[in-house]
């Protein structure tokens, strides 16, 4: 079953480059079976419906993968997808709802106001100043 998935996943992704690369005019780029298969699928598509075609082509290429992926017999029905919808499957970006802030841990929760750490520049004026002062106090 591990084959099969992967050989309609695969040839479901296939079918889709090798449709959209014929609608920008690459398809004489495409190997020699994908460009049988695409006649096939307008020879289908003269007879039958769009989705029709489509899911007869798709199985067509199913069977040859699952044949080439070493799979015996007949290859097993995968689940349909007539349920996805066929041109629409593209899923909006939500984001991700945001992370809750975590509480102070154990003893910090309860020391109370926690204490800012000096700013660099105000430590580097005492350094200055103490250093001032040691250069001209000390004979």
């Amino acid at each position: 079953m591990l084959i099969a998935r992967r050989a309609d996943t695969r040839a479901r992704a296939d079918f889709a480059t090798w449709k959209m690369m014929a609608k920008l005019n690459g398809s004489s780029a495409l190997p020699p079976e994908a460009q049988e298969f695409l006649a096939s699928y307008q020879n289908l598509l003269a007879q039958m419906s769009e989705g029709d075609a489509t899911e007869a082509t798709i199985g067509a290429i199913y069977k040859a993968y699952y044949a080439e992926m070493g799979g015996a017999g007949t290859p097993p029905d995968v689940c349909p997808r007539a349920a996805e919808p066929a041109a629409d499957n593209v899923t909006a970006f939500r984001r991700p709802p945001p992370k809750p802030k975590k509480a102070a841990s154990g003893a910090a929760a309860f020391a109370g106001p926690q204490k800012r750490p000096l700013p660099v520049a105000l430590i580097f004026a005492c350094l200055v100043v103490v250093y001032v002062g040691i250069r001209l106090y000390w004979p």
